[in-house]
């Protein structure tokens, strides 16, 4: 029996930092290499001493693959590629090939040139990493190696976001990075074949949560916004580059057109721009609203919607700010957050996930002070969650795993104790295992692989038309049109190396043997009037199988004092039984039949079995 090895090396039992090996078929590989948010220290990357102690990582991995460009999931590509050491192949999407540079670059520039930390990879790190990247269509399968392929699918959440299947051999695991079962304003919902892999490893974010309608959460998020604004607040924003916040600006956008409203919206500089380059350039990857009115409106260029300058902020009066990153744990909203937290007059609306360790996470949970920059600052201003996460939700994560059909699951990205609650539920309703290791443990899947056969013409053509018959039949008269595939397996070196199946004449015949025909019986008594004959059962039997089984053939054998129902034999023969009562004779029914019969025989067996005295098989 062969195994599949999974070890999360990040993200188990936690979010962030996602990163898993997995071992299957002689070959390793390594699902996303994120960074953790919520640390500073040598806990922000995966340890990969998991991967190897000593010496280049290459000569222990077949390749990664990195499933969207956020930084919790790549942002430790350039540290493991290029200051750790491996120079294997590396797979990801077009958009995400395009935009995780910008991105790792973004998060360099604030680690390195404005907190002046140490050990870090440099600008050059990140090019040397990219030309190692290998980029996939949707829906390509692509040869990593001999026996080895992958295929993405697509996983909403952001642009670029897929799923990939991994196949090695008979063995096969699906990995979903972030995904989303729900479309929204610019992104369409994931999806993926029941491709029925022995594995799926799920993100469990949101593994206990059953989000609200989305009209309701945009309702409520657009009066927040409206009322601050209506009283001369500011409102903070924090998201990421690219994904919610595209999707946060067109409801708000479309919100300030219908209400005529005058407010300034800042998006922080840059960001805006290069967030419409890559909409344009990777149009096939959003919603087919976007894909419609893209020919006549870019729906990516806001009216209302401006850079920011860090200087609006000291200018009195109402204003909406979106700014990055969205967990407020670096950046612009971290500092904006600085300078608007003292004030009860502004809100910070968080819309998505906050790690713990980030101020995002702080404020969420409660905390009226934080620590930023080594300063204690007094959180006045109102703090308000609503997810518009681009994540799936409980129902979502049930959606999926109906959707692909695995025989195992294991949850990562997710919190311990969500996760367990997520556990038992996959268990209940879907009867397979399910696994959430911690980071550094592993996961022993066994797996029976199946075995690839070729099946005759002749057997094939056979089978297809008792299976019409069977379909064709009334519900109820189905069991005397059941029949199991009845073959013989044959190794014939001549036609290849695989195993064949043909039918049990086929294979007598090719042999020059004769086939025996093993045949089951059944019994039953029978009670009728003293002036009862054999020949007066058997045409009763008749009438009543006729009745019963219309569309077979019955056919009376006098001779033999007995009947056939196809390849099902009926002898009747009297019998002198002294318990019977006096007014009565006895009679016994022999039912004979083939394996193959055996459905149809039971319920022949079980319907004369309703008019005898006593049946004994």
């Amino acid at each position: 029996m062969a195994e599949i090895r999974a070890t999360p090396l990040g993200a188990g039992q936690d979010v962030g930092r996602s990163c898993i090996l997995v071992s299957m078929g002689g070959k390793n590989i390594m699902l996303d290499c994120g960074m953790h948010m919520g640390y500073n220290d040598s806990r922000r990357f995966p340890d990969f001493t998991y991967v190897s102690e000593k010496g280049p990582l290459s000569e222990h991995l077949d390749c990664v693959i990195i499933s969207h460009f956020h930084l919790d999931h790549c942002g430790a590509l350039p540290y493991f590629s290029e200051m750790v050491g491996y120079d294997g192949p590396i797979y990801m999407t077009h958009p995400t090939k395009a935009i995780a540079p910008i991105l790792l670059e973004d998060f360099r520039k604030i680690s390195v040139d404005k907190k002046g930390e140490t050990n870090f990879f440099t600008s050059q790190n990140i090019k040397d990493c990219m030309k190692k990247v290998i980029a996939v269509n949707l829906h390509q399968v692509e040869e990593v190696a001999p026996g080895m392929f992958i295929k993405a699918y697509y996983a909403g959440h952001v642009l670029g976001a897929a799923m990939f299947e991994i196949r090695v051999g008979q063995q096969s695991v699906v990995y979903t990075g972030d995904y989303n079962m729900t479309p929204d304003r610019h992104l369409g919902a994931a999806w993926i074949d029941k491709c029925r892999p022995d594995l799926l490893i799920t993100e469990s974010t949101y593994a206990t949560t059953i989000r609200d309608s989305k009209r309701c959460r945009e309702r409520d998020f657009l009066k927040s916004v409206h009322q601050t604004v209506e009283k001369g607040g500011k409102v903070l924003i924090p998201v990421f580059a690219l994904g919610r916040a595209q999707e946060l600006c067109i409801l708000l956008e479309t919100f300030w057109e219908r209400m005529n409203l005058k407010a300034p919206i800042y998006f922080t500089t840059g960001l805006t721009e290069k967030a419409n380059h890559y909409y344009k350039l990777f149009v096939d990857w959003t919603n087919q609203n976007i894909k419609k009115t893209f020919v006549h409106r870019n729906m990516f260029e806001f009216k209302h919607i401006r850079p920011f300058e860090q200087s609006y902020l000291k200018e009195p009066g109402p204003m909406v700010v979106f700014a990055t990153p969205g967990m407020l744990h670096a950046g612009q909203s971290l500092n904006i957050f600085k300078q608007l937290a003292p004030s009860e007059e502004n809100i910070v609306i968080i819309p998505g996930y906050c790690v713990q360790g980030t101020v995002g996470n702080k404020v969420l949970s409660g905390q009226k002070r934080v620590e930023i920059h080594g300063k204690t600052v007094e959180v006045k201003m109102r703090v308000q969650y609503m997810s518009f996460s681009a994540h799936a939700d409980a129902k979502g994560i049930m959606q999926l795993i109906r959707m692909c059909s695995p025989r195992h699951v294991m949850l990562v990205h997710g919190e311990g104790e969500k996760m367990e609650f997520l556990h038992s539920k996959i268990e209940q309703e879907f009867g397979i295992p399910c696994y959430y290791p911690a980071n550094g443990e592993t996961s022993t899947i066994l797996t029976c692989p199946p075995i690839p056969v070729d099946v005759s013409t002749s057997l094939l053509k056979r089978q297809a038309s008792l299976s019409s018959q069977y379909l064709a039949a009334p519900v109820t008269k189905r069991p005397m049109y059941r029949r199991p595939m009845s073959a013989v397996v044959t190794m014939d070196p001549e036609c290849g190396t695989r195993p064949r199946l043909i039918g049990v004449d086929e294979a007598a015949q090719s042999l020059g043997v004769c086939s025996h025909d093993l045949r089951f019986t059944s019994e039953i008594s029978l009670s009728r009037p003293v002036s009862s004959s054999v020949d007066a059962v058997l045409g009763q039997l008749k009438g009543n199988l006729e009745k019963w089984c219309p569309e077979q053939s019955i056919k009376l054998l006098p001779d033999t004092n007995s009947l056939s129902v196809g390849q099902i034999a009926l002898k009747v023969q009297a019998r002198s039984d002294s318990s019977q009562p006096a007014a009565t004779s006895s009679f016994h029914v022999n039912v004979s039949w083939p394996f193959q019969d055996e459905a149809a025989a039971r319920h022949l067996v079980a319907l004369l079995g309703q008019g005898s005295s006593n049946g004994t098989s």
